[in-house]
């Protein structure tokens, strides 16, 4: 990460919390602990109140921005909530791509309401079943497909049968149940609609190659053929 970024998700990383260390930022940002020293000296050179507090670390004044959106305690415990059953999804991408966003957003929090969020996130828990299902990393790539009507390119393999087969499928909707996530998607293999695990999918790729939208109907499609997996 060149210079220029760093030191806009330093900022961010400092807004997002009460107080961090230099040797955090360092392990995090991958650098020396002497390049945090340089780029906080240039964050301070360009105007921004950064508190140095001796042996804890650094913060930034409170007030340094006023968001534009102010956010409910209630809303915030929701933020923290969500927070805790994402990670227990076994998604890695939705798990990174949640964590990032919600760092932007307690970027905007005043230092109360951190405090607030910080003490929530200490005292909850969110436990899992027994059951362990394969992690997955496509849910993100699915998501996108799906919204720009791009075609993917999977390596599937069947629930019941563990056979391999490559396939092309237009992804149309997307749901969770029992801790998994599932594809339907239009199937060129099969010329109809397929319902796919993410955690079967053993390799994925988005096609340079776009579809028509075939109006698929979520609610119709449960009612005529619930959980018709692949």
């Amino acid at each position: 990460m060149s210079q220029l970024p760093r030191l806009i998700s330093i900022l961010t990383l400092l807004k997002s919390k009460r107080l961090i260390t230099g040797t955090e930022m360092a392990e995090k940002f991958d650098v020396s602990l002497r390049t945090i020293y340089r780029d906080i000296r240039k964050l301070e050179e360009a105007g921004v109140p950064i508190i140095t507090e001796e042996g804890r670390g650094y913060s930034i004044m409170d007030g340094y921005t006023v968001s534009p959106v102010q956010f409910q305690q209630e809303e915030v415990n929701a933020l923290i909530t969500a927070e805790k059953i994402i990670a227990k999804t076994e998604n890695k991408s939705l798990i990174k791509n949640y964590e990032n966003a919600l760092l932007k957003i307690k970027s905007t929090f005043q230092s109360n309401m951190q405090t607030k969020s910080e003490l929530l996130d200490a005292k909850m828990l969110v436990l899992s079943s027994s059951k362990k299902t394969n992690e997955s990393n496509s849910l993100s790539s699915v998501q996108l497909a799906m919204t720009n009507f791009y075609t993917l390119s999977i390596k599937y393999q069947k629930v019941h049968t563990g056979e391999v087969s490559e396939r092309e499928i237009e992804p149309a909707a997307i749901y969770s149940y029992d801790e998994v996530w599932i594809v339907i998607a239009w199937c060129h293999l099969r010329n109809d609609y397929r319902s796919f695990r993410l955690d079967k999918i053993l390799e994925l790729k988005v096609l340079n190659k776009k579809f028509e939208d075939r109006k698929f109907d979520l609610g119709k499609y449960f009612k005529d053929c619930p959980f018709d997996l692949d």
